[in-house]
């Protein structure tokens, strides 16, 4: 209330939200100012429902900044549904396996064998994944990033009025590219784990992660089937193999009893000393985060094939027409800052 300066009570901004009343001009500027969203976005016809949302924090934030994130998160959904539909293109269902969620995870070892199923069904073997986003959005998950202050990520369910839930996984732009890659595969887990009340569902979620990432079959090939001592040179090689971090590889090892306790012990105390468990978590030869490239190609493709128009496109991708006309016309010297 005070980001609007009391200038509507609790209860009006209830009923805006219930589509109950609307708020005048100078209200929904100020609640757009104070969301960090478009006038444009606001004022729509509230078509899109998020639900089933999960925040994966840093820390604790309120409500507001919640409702913010979410309000933005709509704000590209409705964008990337928007040239689906135009194109003619699926956008509700996800490939997921028959079994999932898998029930109940009770240990972790199931929680393991689920991301070993979800491999087998989307044809990954076990070979380390080079680029995670794009298995996703090529079956049907919605992968965006976004800056988002305090969290790392979350998913969610996107709802028209009418038609099915599509699925979603966003998240923070700003965290290097390990920690992006551990957090989507951090996601998926709880996309496909019906966790029991028993056990810890965000350790659930890592176990599936690790699991995702370095299948341990794939591990013991590269390092052994027990190591009691490892070098930096080797360590930070099998970090460019498998995209994760030196930490979460190393925790990955002492789940599998690749190393020995002593081992892990010494190797988090050097990596407590040199700061890297420490925010912003990032090591030595940190990857860049992998951008979600789906939306932007469907634009593109959606303005060569005539079905928008120039102006069309460029509010779809949130340029101007003149830097559209450039992309389309010029091949890029460098790397497109994201839109």
């Amino acid at each position: 209330m005070a980001k609007i300066d009391n200038r509507v009570t609790a209860q009006a901004i209830s009923k805006y939200e219930r589509n109950e009343s609307m708020p005048s001009s100078g209200v929904l500027i100020a609640l757009a100012d104070a969301l960090d969203v478009s006038v444009d976005y606001l004022a729509g016809d509230g078509d899109l429902v998020l639900e089933a949302v999960d925040f994966r924090k840093k820390k604790h934030i309120g409500r507001r900044e919640e409702a913010r994130i979410e309000a933005n998160v709509l704000h590209l959904l409705e964008r990337y549904l928007t040239v689906e539909e135009i194109l003619g293109l699926p956008s509700v269902a996800w490939d997921k396996p028959r079994e999932a969620p898998w029930p109940v995870v009770r240990n972790l070892s199931e929680a393991e064998q689920g991301a070993l199923g979800l491999r087998i069904h989307w044809g990954l073997g076990l070979d380390p994944i080079s680029n995670l986003v794009e298995p996703l959005e090529e079956r049907g998950i919605k992968v965006l990033a976004m800056d988002l202050p305090d969290v790392d990520g979350l998913t969610a369910r996107v709802r028209r009025q009418k038609g099915a839930a599509a699925s979603v996984i966003v998240v923070n732009q700003g965290d290097w590219g390990e920690r992006q890659r551990f957090t989507v595969a951090h996601e998926i887990g709880h996309m496909v784990l019906d966790v029991s009340p028993k056990l810890n569902n965000e350790k659930a979620a890592h176990r599936f992660a690790g699991a995702f990432l370095m299948p341990a079959e794939t591990l013991r090939a590269e390092i052994g089937k027990h190591r009691k001592s490892m070098g930096w040179g080797e360590l930070f090689e099998l970090k460019r193999v498998f995209g994760v971090s030196v930490q979460a590889l190393t925790y990955r090892c002492k789940d599998l009893g690749i190393f020995s306790n002593s081992l892990f012990r010494s190797l988090f105390d050097e990596f407590d000393r040199r700061g890297w468990r420490s925010p912003p978590y990032e090591e030595p030869y940190a990857m860049k985060g992998e951008k979600p490239r789906r939306f932007k190609r469907l634009c593109y493709r959606a303005l060569v094939e005539g079905a928008v128009s120039d102006s069309k496109a460029a509010e779809l991708l949130g340029i101007s027409v003149h830097e559209l006309n450039q992309r389309v016309e010029e091949p890029p010297l460098f790397e497109p800052a994201a839109a």
